[in-house]
């Protein structure tokens, strides 16, 4: 008998925005291969909200620079399990999609035979900003925005201060990330925002500028997981400081009606 694997969203690591499908699917699982952010978070808290799963639980975790189990032996582990005939759910933190590999695990899993679906998720570069009471566009202050790694090329990125930067993974290499983009058409003075554990229990903003934020967060302690966000939408946060809401709000307000 054969079985299938279902890649399910976890969110940000907030129960109360896993989808209902991909509730429907934990239920239903035989066995569930969990990342470490998001994905152990829900999990925690469906048990805590009394949620009672019956699915074994298989820990993949990755810690920054160290990953528990490489991902090949991952893709190889959702393919032995589902051909063993079980109904197993890869739960991932965020989306699947968005820098979570879930398009190589789909590929594995077609490409070995085995029926694979995917549930989306709500990821943490949307989601966490939010928290802060950031918007990533907002009329007349950001049209566009863009979600890059701190592994990507940031100094090829286009656009000025209205199109809004979300960086992913960044706090490691904050520091060049700033200088990078402060040397580019957003200039220094730049409104940042950093979210450390966005719905977790050290959830923490710190707003400043690309000049500024570095020595900010190495004076914070700042640690990942951590959503940095880069443009005038993050003047708009009430966690701004004066100095910085003063100008993309005027902006807004001043923004013609639809």
């Amino acid at each position: 008998m054969s079985g299938q694997v279902t890649l399910v969203g976890a969110g940000p690591g907030d129960p109360g925005l896993l989808t209902l499908r991909g509730l429907r699917a934990l239920e239903a699982a035989d066995v569930i291969v969990a990342d470490r952010l998001g994905a152990g978070a829900v999990l925690d808290g469906l048990a805590a909200d009394g949620v009672a799963l019956t699915a074994e639980v298989i820990d993949v975790g990755k810690l920054p620079g160290h990953h528990a189990v490489p991902q090949d032996a991952i893709n190889d582990l959702l393919v032995t399990l589902a051909r063993e005939g079980k109904r197993v759910v890869r739960l991932k933190g965020g989306d699947p999609y968005v820098f979570g590999r879930g398009g190589e695990e789909l590929a594995h899993c077609r490409d070995a035979g085995v029926a694979c679906e995917v549930v989306p998720g709500i990821t943490s570069a949307v989601s966490v900003p939010a928290i802060a009471g950031i918007p990533l566009t907002h009329r007349a202050v950001a049209t566009a925005f863009t979600v890059v790694t701190a592994h990507d090329q940031i100094a090829e990125l286009g656009g000025g201060r209205d199109h809004t930067v979300v960086l992913l993974m960044g706090i490691g290499t904050l520091a060049n990330s700033a200088l990078t983009l402060a040397r580019g058409p957003r200039g220094g003075d730049c409104p940042v925002a950093i979210v450390e554990d966005g719905y977790g229990p050290r959830q923490r903003v710190t707003i400043g500028t690309l000049d500024t934020i570095a020595v900010q967060a190495a004076r914070r302690g700042i640690r990942s997981p951590a959503v940095v966000v880069v443009g005038d939408v993050v003047a708009l946060s009430p966690y701004a400081p004066a100095e910085l809401a003063s100008a993309a709000p005027d902006r807004a307000r001043k923004a013609p009606s639809p």
